[in-house]
């Protein structure tokens, strides 16, 4: 039996407010992009940005995150890589790769929001917003 692995894990910020549509079969399907940015020192020996942008793809996202998904708030996004080819109205033949989204977690308290960073909350996929701030305080670390 062959072994293989497909994670991704991306911290970033969110390029526009999120989208929401319903498939013909009725399923939620939310998507947005996020920028995660690299910096390196160039040849020259000062320092260079590089931004890379990603498409992400969430199933059945609660209304709770479908609100807060907005331009500029930071997310912490955990999937798999996914690659799908489809037919446009042209017939020409399009390729996409996406990251489908496990794992949602806000970052930040801007958007004018609180509610998402006071709940600390986050998304799993088959799960409602989980609130980590009623676990146990007796925790010894």
């Amino acid at each position: 039996m062959a072994f293989s692995l497909n994670k991704i894990m991306l911290i970033g910020n969110l390029g526009q407010d999120a989208e929401n549509r319903f498939t013909t079969n009725n399923l939620s399907v939310t998507s947005f992009s996020i920028a995660t940015t690299n910096s390196y020192k160039g040849k020259d020996g000062n320092w260079v940005e590089e931004t890379t942008w990603h498409n992400v793809v969430c199933f059945n996202l609660s209304d709770y995150f479908k609100d807060n998904l907005k331009k500029g708030r930071k997310f912490y996004v955990e999937g798999r890589l996914s690659k799908r080819d489809y037919t446009d109205k042209e017939g020409i033949k399009r390729y996409v790769t996406e990251v489908v989204s496990e794992k949602l977690i806000p970052l930040d308290s801007s958007g004018g929001s609180s509610k998402v960073s006071d709940n600390n909350s986050s998304y799993e996929m088959g799960a409602a917003p989980v609130d980590s701030s009623s676990e146990d305080d007796d925790l010894p670390f």
